[in-house]
């Protein structure tokens, strides 16, 4: 049994149909995307899936651990968290007078504190049920320095600090690991970019070495990998990013 976090769009809806594809039951969150939430979970039961929808704002610790309820009622168990939800603002770097306290506070709460949140509250869940996998999505912009906005970017690198963090202390019951994927194509980005996107886009593809950008199909394969692949793997973070790291080339977002 597995939740997603932010299940109903982008990375979190791919992986979410990849792993019903696999047979998992599941939990989808949404905070604002009740209908794409919706439709996801349609297609999931209209291909023989077991589903459940739920708004919950990760923010919160009580909607965390009523998240966490929800799963345990309908399904007896949890065995995989996706900790997908995140949020940011578009800011221009040197635009410093525009970031306010209010910026980074909701930028760490939802993609910091949610996670450990959430994580935290599935930890019983997981250990009742044999052991478990939690996977934190954070974003090469943890390393890159290079990304939406740098509250954004600060809260990623904090995101990879507390996935070794949980992997050191829920091992050996549950393994946790984390996917940075690269620029994501789709409509979170555009929405984000404007005008902008497709020739930030176009940009990154004629620069990457492999020339793609990501898809959220991309990511999800990533986070399907860590779950389902070795059991001697936790406290690692999978760059999932066409090559950008090692390309050695930045577009600016101003």
């Amino acid at each position: 049994m597995a939740i997603v976090t932010g299940g109903g769009t982008g990375v979190g809806q791919a992986t979410a149909l990849k792993l019903a594809a696999l047979g998992y039951r599941l939990v989808i969150n949404y905070s604002r995307s009740r209908t794409d939430a919706e439709a996801t979970a349609a297609e999931i039961t209209a291909a023989g899936g077991q589903v459940r929808c739920l708004q919950a704002d990760i923010a919160s610790d009580d909607d965390c651990r009523r998240l966490a309820d929800t799963a345990m009622q309908a399904f007896g168990r949890i065995d995989v968290l996706v900790n997908c939800a995140g949020t940011t603002d578009f800011i221009p770097f040197p635009q410093l007078e525009q970031v306010s306290t209010e910026t980074w506070l909701r930028l760490y709460q939802v993609n910091v504190v949610g996670a450990f949140q959430c994580t935290r509250a599935v930890v019983e869940p997981m250990r009742q049920s044999g052991g478990g996998c939690v996977i934190n999505v954070s974003s090469v912009a943890a390393q890159l320095g290079q990304g939406s906005s740098i509250p954004y970017c600060c809260s990623k690198a904090a995101l990879d600090n507390l996935t070794v963090s949980l992997a050191r202390t829920l091992a050996p019951q549950i393994r946790v690991n984390g996917i940075a994927p690269g620029f994501i194509a789709g409509r979170w980005t555009q929405n984000g970019l404007g005008e902008r996107y497709e020739n930030i886009r176009q940009a990154y593809e004629r620069s990457l070495p492999l020339q793609q950008v990501c898809q959220p199909a991309d990511i999800a394969d990533g986070i399907i990998s860590l779950i389902t692949g070795s059991r001697l793997v936790t406290g690692q973070t999978l760059v999932v990013d066409g090559g950008m790291l090692i390309a050695g080339y930045q577009v600016k977002f101003d």
